[in-house]
């Protein structure tokens, strides 16, 4: 093989990855997997796909090997292929982030409307919760809570949380988390608590981001809010 023809093979096969992400759509079903496995059907609703498309953008991610997929009866079930594809992800963020200056800008309106509170960074949070200072609360549907969560947190999903209020402690700071850095479930569940009086902030990042640290996680059926948890410090 000549030097240009490596250059060129090389470069195709890189660009085989650009063009798979330069979907939205394909991005965010991505940003669905780093929580766990999930079935077609599932990331559509989630995704606001129809099937058919949410199918079509999971098999060009297959195609690249970012993805792989397992069939269990008449459903197609997807995850990440590796660690690796959600660090990938994480970096693109991060270049956008930087080049394009109307990304943290969108964000920043968007969260400071929304709770207006400054967000808990995950090292302020592990020492937060190593002296028991604060209750965290995974916001995320159950599902990827049993996939996996921060160890120590309660599972109450946005859309259940103003009825279960009653289970959370008073006077305890309550910090709120979802699938991301820009998932919005944390910062609604942030707005609704403060509304009812509760102190609250919501984890800068997300549960992908606080595994992919090497913090402690969990995995299994949510529970009610432990006794450890609920007594004061």
């Amino acid at each position: 093989m000549e030097p240009r023809q490596f250059k060129d093979a090389q470069f195709a096969l890189i660009g085989q990855l650009g063009a798979a992400l330069a979907s939205p759509k394909r991005l965010e079903l991505l940003d669905l997997l780093a929580q766990g496995e999930r079935a077609v059907d599932e990331l559509a609703q989630l995704a606001d796909l129809e099937f058919a498309n949410a199918s079509r953008h999971l098999q060009v991610l297959k195609s690249v090997r970012l993805v792989t997929a397992r069939k269990e009866r008449q459903r197609v079930f997807y995850r990440l292929a590796s660690l690796t594809v959600f660090a990938a992800c994480r970096s693109l963020r991060a270049l956008a982030e930087d080049r394009l200056a109307e990304l943290p800008r969108l964000a920043g309106e968007y969260f400071g409307a929304c709770d207006g509170v400054e967000p808990v960074t995950i090292d302020e949070l592990r020492r937060r919760l190593k002296r028991r200072q604060a209750v965290v609360v995974d916001v995320r549907p159950r599902t990827e809570f049993a996939a996996g969560h921060v160890a120590g947190a309660i599972s109450i999903p946005l859309a259940e949380l103003e009825r279960r209020l009653g289970e959370l402690p008073p006077g305890r700071e309550i910090v709120a988390y979802c699938r991301g850095r820009y998932c919005v479930l944390a910062a609604e569940a942030v707005s609704l608590l403060r509304r009812r009086g509760h102190v609250a902030r919501r984890l800068a990042e997300g549960f992908p981001e606080w595994r992919e640290a090497g913090l402690p996680v969990a995995a299994g059926e949510a529970s009610t809010l432990s006794k450890r948890q609920s007594r004061t410090p």
